[in-house]
């Protein structure tokens, strides 16, 4: 494969159409990009399958030197790699799976400026020898990778990634670029506080991923549902998280006798099982990887048609990112996630059995309550994980469970005001279980303390169950009236939309007690692997594809490093007949298209 060579008036659109084959950038890309190119520092954050890497690729190709990619998993970094030298860039990666030869070797080419981007772990970069290899080498910029690491309160926190500020203080001239898919206000911040990141710019992108279905349901009967779940995705890659390893065991053996490819993935496997699991889920088609949360993250499979939850996720970030593993080929893809009461159990043990700090511990309770609030809201389920993020949909969306299959809600009006009033006259200092106590006229040492059983929202909320007023404590927070101090002592705190419901200006619908839906497949469970505009392009589809699998196997790579779905889609609708027009298809760039390109011509001839 020839390597790029960027032209001396080479500039990011020439590198994006030349190296990558796409026409355009798309959101923010071009303004990170030309911000990058130019020194300038900068925090990204971007969904999943939103074009992340192209928003450090591009200015590393442009900029003079090696970029160097801050990266926490050999997968990832390995895939990139993969990725990019298909490309014709000189990519390469040192971690603990190369051998020392190699890696000397890879060390060589960085001191030579033989390298376009490298790929490090934190823990390798933090070290004295490679901090003095890069003192020797000319830096194009660095990249730091899942930054959302960076955070104590996150779901994934390294504690390394804190000490990269010393890539500020010992290479200030070279521009710094954080990305993340995955991070909260409080994270938002304290990324860029700990990486002093402060004189950059903050480029935020919608959290939306508007291709994925999200499906809540309460547990009925879980195999059952996943059963009718998995038959409406036959044939398609997808990934089933369970909380234990004894679940994930159990259920892909379950799986494997109903005839699926399935494959249990957890950290108590050995590697070599684990490697070998993850690299058929890589390259074959229509595997299922069943496993922990272990499994995942820097897992660049484009065509995960869907994700499934058997319990609950610890929090709504983890189901973020976790669920933005469907998808990323933007084609549509489906989330479904069962929870029961026993996980919320385990989840608030965990909690409350842990030896962290009670700040910490206040943190993650607010956390699985909005979690809690996603899963019980009677309204748009995308609208609420976006607000989660700060980010306002302004209509419900269309593509999730409440939207189409809305449930059984009553006039919550009167209940809520009861609420927000005691959270009021209670001042605005207190969690949910002391606000209830109230409501529900339990006059114990807590309350006695401090007056509240002489207030007049004492005792008015007896006709329901502690269990009742803690969902609708959790659709409040879900809805915007009530916010929870995360950040502080986990207190409720009323938002000026409240004003209309205490005024009687505004009602307020609650979801009802759930009942268990069937486990049948409805209309709107559909498969969701790639649909082409005329049925007749199937059958030319299924050649390509067959000819991209044929190609990888010989090579010994996934399927999508040679091309995405979406580009074989367009050759199948589009049918170029020459090497010009192949060249305009997304996704063609110029390696590719020398490489490639009669190959899946012929087969294009042949119809």
């Amino acid at each position: 494969m020839p390597a790029f060579e960027a032209a001396p008036d080479s500039d990011p659109l020439h590198v994006l159409r030349h190296v990558f084959g796409y026409e355009a950038f798309r959101g923010h890309q071009k303004e990170i990009v030309e911000h990058v190119a130019a020194g300038g520092d900068a925090l990204v954050l971007m969904p999943t399958g939103g074009g992340k890497s192209l928003c450090y690729q591009v200015p590393a190709l442009v900029r003079p030197g090696t970029a160097i990619v801050v990266s926490p998993l050999i997968a990832l970094m390995h895939d990139q790699v993969q990725a990019l030298r298909q490309l014709g860039v000189k990519a390469a990666m040192l971690n603990s799976s190369l051998a020392p030869g190699e890696a000397r070797q890879v060390e060589r080419a960085l001191a030579m400026g033989d390298l376009d981007l490298l790929y490090v772990a934190p823990e390798r970069l933090l070290t004295d020898s490679f901090l003095t290899l890069l003192d020797g080498a000319r830096i194009a910029l660095f990249a730091i990778d899942e930054a959302h690491c960076v955070s104590q309160w996150g779901h994934d926190f390294r504690p390394e990634y804190r000490q990269l500020t010393i890539l500020h203080e010992r290479f200030p001239g070279v521009p710094r670029l954080a990305l993340t898919a995955t991070a909260d206000g409080p994270t938002r911040r304290e990324i860029m506080e700990r990486l002093a990141l402060d004189e950059g710019r903050v480029f935020l992108s919608s959290f939306d991923r508007p291709n994925i279905r999200y499906r809540i349901e309460p547990k009925a009967n879980p195999r059952a549902q996943l059963r009718a779940f998995l038959d409406a995705h036959a044939d398609e890659a997808g990934i089933v998280y369970c909380m234990s390893r004894a679940k994930v065991e159990a259920t892909a053996e379950i799986l494997s006798t109903e005839g699926r490819t399935a494959l249990p993935y957890h950290a108590g496997l050995d590697a070599d099982t684990r490697a070998r699991h993850q690299d058929r889920f890589l390259k074959e088609e229509g595997v299922v990887m069943v496993a922990t949360v272990a499994f995942g993250m820097g897992i660049d499979k484009p065509d995960v048609r869907f994700v499934v939850h058997l319990d609950l996720p610890k929090s709504i970030e983890a189901y973020y990112q976790e669920t933005g593993r469907a998808g990323r080929d933007g084609l549509p893809s489906e989330a479904l996630l069962l929870y029961g009461v026993e996980d919320v159990a385990k989840l608030i043990q965990f909690v409350e059995s842990s030896d962290s700090p009670e700040a910490r511990k206040r943190v993650e309770r607010g956390k699985l309550d909005a979690l809690l609030g996603l899963c019980e809201t009677a309204s748009c389920r995308r609208q609420v994980l976006l607000k989660y993020f700060e980010e306002d949909l302004p209509e419900p969306c269309g593509n999730c469970d409440t939207c189409l299959s809305p449930p059984r809600t009553f006039d919550g009006t009167e209940a809520a005001q009861k609420l927000l009033s005691c959270v009021y006259r209670t001042g605005e200092r207190f969690g949910a279980g002391h606000v209830i106590d109230v409501l529900k006229g339990e006059a114990n040492e807590k309350v006695l303390k401090f007056g509240h059983e002489k207030l007049s929202t004492f005792g008015i909320g007896k006709d329901f169950s502690r269990d009742e007023w803690r969902a609708i404590v959790r659709q409040l927070v879900a809805m915007g009236h009530l916010w929870v101090d995360v950040e502080g002592h986990g207190s409720l705190g009323l938002t000026e939309k409240c004003r209309a419901v205490l005024r009687g200006a505004e009602k307020v619908e609650l979801k009802a007690e759930a009942r268990p839906r069937p486990a049948r497949v409805t209309g709107s469970s559909r498969g969701a692997g790639p649909v082409l505009s005329d049925p007749a392009d199937e059958a030319l589809f299924r050649k390509l594809k067959a000819l991209r699998l044929e190609i990888a196997r010989a090579q010994g790579v996934p399927p999508y490093v040679i091309f995405h779905d979406t580009t074989l889609m367009a050759l199948a609708e589009l049918k170029p007949d020459s090497m010009k027009a192949l060249g305009m298809i997304s996704g063609i760039g110029e390696a590719k298209l020398t490489r490639y390109g009669s190959q899946f011509l012929a087969v294009i001839a042949e119809g």
